[in-house]
């Protein structure tokens, strides 16, 4: 039985195994290969994307389990605030290795999409699910910072 998806604004009906979690649909079916594998038990935060406005770890979520559900993903986010982070992270140069950056930046969009001005509490609350191989935490804090400056 199909799957209908609404990926990035854009409906999709998919014939997929129900079980296949959301991220290998995401990259091998949809060819959306932004959202990377990093962990596969939903603990590094490298698959983050967005149900619903809400971030989800792709890689243990069933592709039945967001079926009729508004999916977006790094390549599909634009609000204001996802285009504030975007740009933070440029100008204070966040990426080192980049590998999990599609998830930090989507994890920090829904952040300040919720929630404008973060304290340092806050997002270290969000982004905790989210982790870094090289580090980069005091960056990821700054362009936060500095992405909802741009916001207020």
């Amino acid at each position: 039985m199909p799957i209908m998806l609404s990926v990035n604004g854009r409906s999709r009906e998919l014939d997929v195994d129900a079980e296949t979690p959301l991220l290998w649909v995401l990259r091998e079916d949809l060819g959306l290969t932004g959202t990377k594998y990093g962990c596969g038990i939903a603990q590094c935060g490298a698959c983050t994307v967005h149900v619903d406005g809400e971030p989800m770890r792709s890689c243990s979520v069933p592709v039945s389990a967001v079926a009729g559900r508004k999916v977006t993903t790094i390549e599909g986010v634009s609000s204001r605030a996802a285009k504030a982070v975007q740009k933070a992270w440029v100008e204070l140069d966040v990426v080192q290795c980049g590998y999990c950056q599609s998830g930090q930046i989507m994890s920090a969009t829904a952040l300040l999409e919720k929630k404008p001005r973060p304290t340092d509490t806050d997002i270290d609350h969000a982004m905790a699910g989210n982790l870094c191989r090289c580090a980069t935490y005091h960056r990821i804090r700054a362009a936060i910072h500095a992405a909802a400056a741009t916001l207020a």
